[in-house]
């Protein structure tokens, strides 16, 4: 077989995340039509062996809108739930209450430094410029006779229409490959967020907290109709791992570049830019479809904090019951019986966990009986995560979005 072969033919293999995930926008820019056309504007400019930096400034630029759209829908989402308490997970055991507004301005938080680190980036930048084969400029300054001022107008002039600001000053054949593995480190660390934020989803998801979107005809298992897999969010961690995974490609290809250029560079280059670039569009396109519905379920929530919350209180009930002119030791030894009574009847007869009935029932906590109801109020145990949570998307989230708040309305476009 002739080698290459026909890419539209059936016998020939084509990614899946041009074919199937990445928006047609991503596919265009490093298609061969668009890489075609940029290399005859390139002629035109006199440069050769730019169209690399134009086509990752360009893909950067599609991203980014993307990106802050996710996080507009978050910010959205956590505005909405800021004071709704839930019982916060360390080490996934049950720790202190947080709301469902603050834990998602954990995930807006890391998406909102990959924000700023793909802005940087993309305006970090900078063009080849007319360098010629080895950087030199030899035959720049050739065609113009030895007159060092107007090579370096042609320079800028080039630049300037290429779209840059700046230009390297030094190069060898090509722009030094460390620019690849600054754009794919930054793609990599999205990856990590995005893998986060969705295994969150997904463990939420089974303990029936939180659902992703789930459409009417959606089958949720091929085998068992009852269930609603996050395939969603799977898809997003699955596409999270391969993206982190080939920052791997250009740190390679840095290190093995030989003085001016090496051209083992030019293959793995082709594959590793193109993936990264179509695994973070098509990441970005599912977690958006995914913030766009989020679901929560209160009363699920509120169960859950029922059963943890009376061992969480006990600081709580001691404290009233030292006002009330008890004192400190016994009642730190009646609360220790009782919560072990409670925690057996919990974790041996799988029942609720009965302890508040316990102290309702014992003439020892009688002067407090009163407060009880007041003293388990799970609002009272979120701290200022609600106020953090305003704070943070007013003097933190709603500045850095407000660049793109041209292209918010656009929705995500998914294939299931």
């Amino acid at each position: 077989m002739a080698a290459g072969g026909d890419h539209g033919s059936p016998d020939s293999y084509r990614s899946p995340l041009a074919s199937r995930y990445a928006s047609p926008e991503m596919c265009f820019v490093f298609s061969d039509r668009y890489k075609f056309r940029t290399w005859r504007q390139l002629w035109l400019w006199l440069a050769e062996a730019e169209q690399d930096l134009i086509i990752l400034r360009n893909a950067l630029d599609l991203l980014l809108p993307k990106l802050a759209r996710v996080i507009s829908r978050l910010a959205d989402f956590a505005k909405e739930r800021a004071s709704l308490p839930t019982l916060g997970f360390t080490h996934f055991q049950p720790a202190q209450l947080t709301t469902v507004g603050k834990r998602c301005c954990l995930w807006i938080q890391d998406l909102c430094m990959d924000l700023q680190n793909l802005k940087r980036v993309r305006d970090d930048l900078r063009f080849r410029g007319v360098k010629g084969t080895t950087g030199t400029q030899a035959s720049f300054l050739q065609l113009f006779e030895g007159d060092d001022h107007k090579v370096e107008q042609l320079d800028k002039m080039v630049t300037e229409k290429a779209g840059f600001k700046r230009a390297f000053i030094i190069t060898g054949q090509t722009y030094t490959r460390k620019v690849d593995i600054e754009v794919l480190s930054v793609l990599a660390s999205l990856g990590a967020s995005v893998h986060k934020i969705c295994t969150d989803i997904r463990l939420l998801a089974n303990l029936k907290e939180m659902e992703e979107p789930f459409e009417k005809q959606q089958i949720g298992s091929s085998a068992m109709p009852y269930k609603r897999n996050p395939m969603r969010s799977e898809r997003c961690c699955s596409l999270a791992r391969h993206l982190m995974t080939l920052v791997m490609d250009p740190l390679q290809t840095a290190s093995v570049q030989w003085f001016e250029r090496t051209l083992d560079d030019s293959a793995n280059r082709r594959i590793c830019l193109a993936e990264a670039f179509l695994t973070a569009d098509t990441i970005l396109n599912t977690l958006q479809n995914i913030s766009e519905g989020l679901v929560v379920y209160p009363k699920v929530i509120e169960r859950r904090i029922r059963q943890e919350l009376p061992f969480m209180a006990t600081e709580n009930i001691i404290m009233a019951m030292v006002k009330a002119g008890g004192s400190r030791q016994d009642c730190h030894e009646k609360i220790r019986v009782l919560s072990q009574q409670a925690a057996s009847v919990v974790k041996q007869e799988g029942g609720d966990n009965d302890l508040i009935e316990r102290i309702q029932v014992d003439a020892y906590f009688s002067p407090i009986h009163s407060q009880l109801d007041h003293l388990l109020d799970p609002s009272s145990f979120t701290g200022r995560a609600s106020q953090q949570v305003q704070r943070f998307l007013e003097e933190e989230v709603y500045p850095l979005l407000k660049p793109y708040e041209s292209v918010m309305k656009v929705k995500a476009e998914l294939c299931l």
